[in-house]
Parts: C-alpha cells; sequence; structure tokens
C-alpha cells in the first residue's frame, strides 16, 4: 500500500496536533481509513492515493490551529475532515481569526464550527436569516451578539427579541400572576444571554432608553421595525399566520435573524409550523438564506451531539414504521 511523509515544522505544535496517546491521529484514521504513524515531527501516512491525499489537506489545517496557539480537541479534528471533504477549507482557517463580539468581562464570542462561521457570514450579508438546527448549535446565541455587536456599534438603533408565548403546551392565561409575570419565563433565556454580553445594569438602561426590547411575539403586531436588530426565537412554535405577521414587520434599516429546532415544536396536533412554510415559501428570493445547523455544530457536551442523532434515528425509524403500517 502507497506510503508517504508529512512534515510539521514546528516541533512546539506536534504535541497539540497528534493529540494525547495519538488520539488525534488515530481519530483521523478511523475517518479516512489511512494509517498514520507519528516520529517526532514526522508523519508517516500509508493507504490508498486518494485517501492520503485528504489525511494531509487535514493535517495541514490542523498545523494551522496548533501554529496559531489553538488547542485542538476531537471536534477540532472532525471539523477539519468535514472542511476537506466539503472544500470549505477556507471557512475552517477563518475560524482561529473571526471574532463576534467581546463580552464586559472580556470573553470573545466566536464561531467554533464551519456551520456557525457560515451563519455569521449569512447574518452580514443578507437583511433576512433563517437559522435552523438542534439545541446547543448556537444559533440564537450567536445572533443575539450579532445583534449586540450591531448596537454597539450604531449600525442598528435597537435589538427586539421575541419569541412565541405558548409552548409545551401551557397557554398563558393558565398561569399565575400578572402578565409580564407569564410572559417571563419564555423570554428569561433571552435575557440571560443580554446579561452576559453587556452586564445586568447596562441591559436595564438600554431598556429605559428603548434601545433593547424583549417582547412575546403577539407585541409585535401592527407595528413598523425600523433601524433594528430583530431576533425571532424559537420560531417552529409559530403559526403560518404568525410568521407572516413578524416578517411584514420588517422596516428600513432592519434585520431579522428567525431561529428554530425541528425537535421541538410544541403546536397543537395538525397545526402547521410557519418556520418551516416560510422555509419553503421564501426559497430564492434575494436578501433571505437559510442556514441549516446540525450535529457538527453542538458545541455543548459531546453526548448531546450523540443524543440529537440517536433520537433523529429513532423517530425516522418511527416514521418509517408509521408510513408502513398506513400502506
Amino acid at each position: 500500500m502507497p506510503l508517504s511523509q508529512w512534515v510539521i515544522t514546528d516541533n512546539n505544535a506536534v504535541t497539540t496536533l497528534v493529540g494525547r496517546g495519538d488520539e488525534h491521529l488515530k481519530h483521523i484514521e478511523n475517518t479516512l481509513h489511512v494509517k498514520l504513524t507519528a516520529r517526532g515531527n514526522v508523519i508517516a501516512i500509508q493507504g490508498p492515493d486518494q485517501d492520503q491525499a485528504l489525511a494531509r489537506q487535514v493535517l495541514d489545517l490542523l498545523a494551522q490551529w496548533a501554529y496559531a496557539g489553538q488547542p485542538i480537541r476531537l471536534d477540532t479534528v472532525d471539523a477539519a475532515v468535514t472542511a476537506v471533504q466539503e472544500g470549505t477549507q477556507n471557512e475552517f482557517l477563518h475560524l482561529l481569526t473571526e471574532s463576534v463580539y467581546t463580552t464586559t468581562a472580556g470573553r470573545i464570542i466566536r464561531p467554533k464550527t464551519v456551520g456557525q462561521q457560515v451563519y455569521i457570514e449569512a447574518i452580514r450579508q443578507n437583511t433576512l436569516v433563517f437559522g435552523i438546527g438542534p439545541a446547543g448549535t448556537g444559533k440564537t446565541y450567536l445572533a443575539m451578539a450579532m445583534a449586540v455587536q450591531a448596537l454597539k456599534t450604531h449600525e442598528v438603533e435597537r435589538i427586539i427579541l421575541t419569541r412565541p408565548a405558548v409552548e409545551a403546551g401551557e397557554k398563558l392565561g393558565f398561569l399565575p400572576g400578572a402578565l409580564e409575570d407569564k410572559v417571563d419565563p419564555y423570554l428569561r433565556p433571552l435575557y440571560d444571554a443580554l446579561f452576559e454580553f453587556l452586564g445586568q445594569e447596562a441591559v436595564e438602561r438600554y431598556r429605559e432608553r428603548g434601545h433593547i426590547e424583549v417582547a412575546p411575539l403577539a407585541y409585535m403586531r401592527g407595528r413598523t421595525l425600523n433601524s433594528s436588530f430583530i431576533i425571532l426565537d424559537e420560531a417552529q412554535n409559530t403559526t403560518y399566520e404568525q410568521m407572516k405577521m413578524f416578517l411584514t414587520r420588517l422596516g428600513y434599516g432592519s434585520k431579522m435573524v428567525v431561529t428554530g429546532d425541528a425537535t421541538q415544536v410544541d403546536l397543537a396536533r395538525g397545526e402547521r409550523s410557519g418556520l418551516y412554510e416560510a422555509e419553503r415559501i421564501l426559497e430564492g428570493i434575494p436578501g433571505i438564506r437559510t442556514i441549516h445547523l446540525g450535529k457538527r455544530d453542538v458545541v455543548r457536551h459531546p453526548l448531546v451531539g450523540e443524543i440529537i442523532a440517536a433520537y433523529q434515528r429513532f423517530e425516522g425509524e418511527q416514521g418509517a414504521n408509521n408510513h408502513d403500517h398506513k400502506t
């Protein structure tokens, strides 16, 4: 079987690249069906010519990561392999320099996967972006970071964050307390992110001045939202009519991001999700882009991605079984 060598020029980066116990090399071996053997700063590659070429490109990407002083994890290796297979090496390397926002605590918010990088670029270049994907893919968090950055740099005059206020089968009328108390649990995750980005005192000041608004989707009716960065979260729980109402609120100088998760639809049985109707209806219109994030974009605990994949397999099998029973 053909054999070639690949050399990393920075001896200090070797340990980062190969991983503890050569775990990164073993991961590449299992994914690309090659044999990798490290001796010092030289890695021998054995396997079919085409697989060797892919492995060399993956090693080149990881070397750039190591040269930049960035840690390499197994998900980094997976991202590098995917970038080579899909021809998105430039997007992968751009992750090294991308910065969306720096929090008051000095933490830099940046995309961590190629899919997230593509999502960020889509938001920059389009007026309306649909970010669709499972929990943990950063679709809402990154959109909010982009919104805060736009507000701080005076690209927009205000941020408007909204969600449908009916989830998990609960209706507001049956919840205790005044309206503000009723909607607060649905909006709390949005506030938590704002507090992280700006600090609680700054968020309150922005709210008092009308520069930040967090409200249920019903509050958008009848308005035209100019010079705003508008985020609709949990959009899989909008009806067809609600989504149409929301999208037609778009005003001059504004940008919209709509996020949702196909695995967490809480609408009544038989009710159409406005998110997926909108994706189909608006396909191909200039200025509108849909980005699908998936398992490989999950940046929570690695098990979250496996849990999502397992549920998707189960639901696919259930769907197939139901179809067989009907036929």
